[in-house]
């Protein structure tokens, strides 16, 4: 089973996940029991911090069960935003966190002349914090980049948000210790203002995903240059995209020939899909829809008949000329708010009483009283 599957990358965030949570619940235990007993708000605070890392593994865990879960008929594009959600919540918890610590460090701040200097034990506890953390922070941040897991990466940053904030606690402590008491509680307020940052910034990304933010510019003018560079595409309009989970949704409009057939306006499409696929294997899914004139704007097709509603007409105008019982095939071009009809007749129509022109003609004023058509051709074969 390869670990790019959907099953390979649902048990390696598992994996990563699980190690994390038991590593912060020996992180926690010390930090807090250890800021306590030595006097320590910048190691309580820390380990506060660590605390809620074991609330968001528990969220991980929870939102990558839900998202591995194949499409539905009301999931039909799946359930990864089970891990989109799950990032906000995640960046809602860390700044609630950072606030919690802010207050209290602020409170220890204002009351210096209380404040007891912190034991030098817990300057080991800060030391081991850094190391465990920034572990955690590489190993997985490694398998979400590898599985392009956004509520991984979240996940890794917060490892990453805690071994920084250990290294401020760790001066915070040391500085104390050499006589200044306020670097305890200034370090806690430090980073309580960095998981602040870290929280909003996960926040925000995540929410720009589910309110269906496009891809980056230079992202952006990749994929038009790979569908200009099939054949048959003249322009490209409406081109949409949207980011769902680790992967991307494209939607575009493409304007073709508006003569060709339909088989051929479908390979240029598959073409464009194909490609687009291949160039970035982000890419969930295109949708390609071809047009034979530019509707961006307005739609000039809309409201002329249908094949149903406009052939008894047709067949009526062409009831006084014999040689329409001989038609093969009728195409209809829908143009520029007009119909052109293509008319197919066999070669043997033509003979020495009937002329390619004049039959053309009997045709074209055929439909002169049909206001929908713009103009009528006739082929043979």
């Amino acid at each position: 089973m390869s670990e790019h599957t959907t099953e390979g990358r649902q048990q390696a965030s598992n994996r990563i996940t699980l190690i994390g949570a038991f590593a912060n619940i020996i992180l926690t235990s010390v930090q807090i029991i250890l800021g306590i007993i030595g006097h320590s708000q910048a190691l309580i605070a820390d380990g506060l911090h660590t605390l809620s890392d074991l609330i968001t593994d528990v969220l991980v865990l929870v939102a990558v069960k839900h998202g591995a879960q194949a499409a539905d008929d009301d999931h039909p594009y799946g359930h990864s935003r089970y891990e989109t959600a799950a990032t906000v919540l995640l960046g809602i918890i860390l700044i609630a966190v950072a606030f919690g610590i802010g207050y209290r460090a602020l409170q220890r701040l204002l009351t210096l002349g209380n404040l007891v200097t912190p034991s030098s034990y817990t300057l080991i506890a800060a030391a081991a914090s850094i190391v465990v953390k920034e572990s955690l922070y590489r190993y997985t941040i490694r398998v979400a980049r590898r599985h392009r897991s956004a509520i991984l990466e979240a996940n890794a940053w917060h490892h990453r948000s805690d071994a920084i904030s250990s290294v401020i606690v760790l001066i915070g402590i040391a500085g104390s210790l050499a006589g200044w008491r306020w670097l305890d509680p200034a370090a806690a307020l430090a980073v309580a203002l960095m998981i602040v940052h870290i929280g909003w910034r996960l926040g925000q990304n995540a929410m720009k995903e589910l309110v269906d933010t496009g891809l980056d510019p230079e992202e952006i003018a990749a994929l038009r240059a790979t569908i200009h560079g099939v054949d048959g595409v003249h322009s490209i309009h409406s081109l949409r995209t949207r980011r769902m989970g680790g992967k991307i949704l494209v939607d575009v409009h493409l304007q073709v020939d508006g003569m060709i057939s339909v088989s051929e306006g479908h390979l240029i499409s598959e073409t464009v899909r194909s490609r687009l696929l291949r160039q970035n294997d982000s890419i969930l899914d295109v949708l390609v829809h071809i047009d034979p004139e530019n509707d961006e704007v307005f739609s000039p097709a809309v409201g002329l008949p249908l094949r149903g509603e406009l052939l008894p007409r047709l067949q009526q105008a062409f009831e006084s000329i014999p040689q329409a019982e001989q038609i093969r095939r009728l195409t209809l071009h829908y143009l520029g708010g007009k119909i052109v009809v293509d008319l197919l007749l066999p070669l043997t129509t033509l003979d020495s009483t009937v002329d390619r022109d004049a039959l053309q003609q009997q045709f074209t004023q055929a439909v002169a009283d049909l206001h929908d058509v713009e103009a009528v051709h006739t082929y043979f074969e």
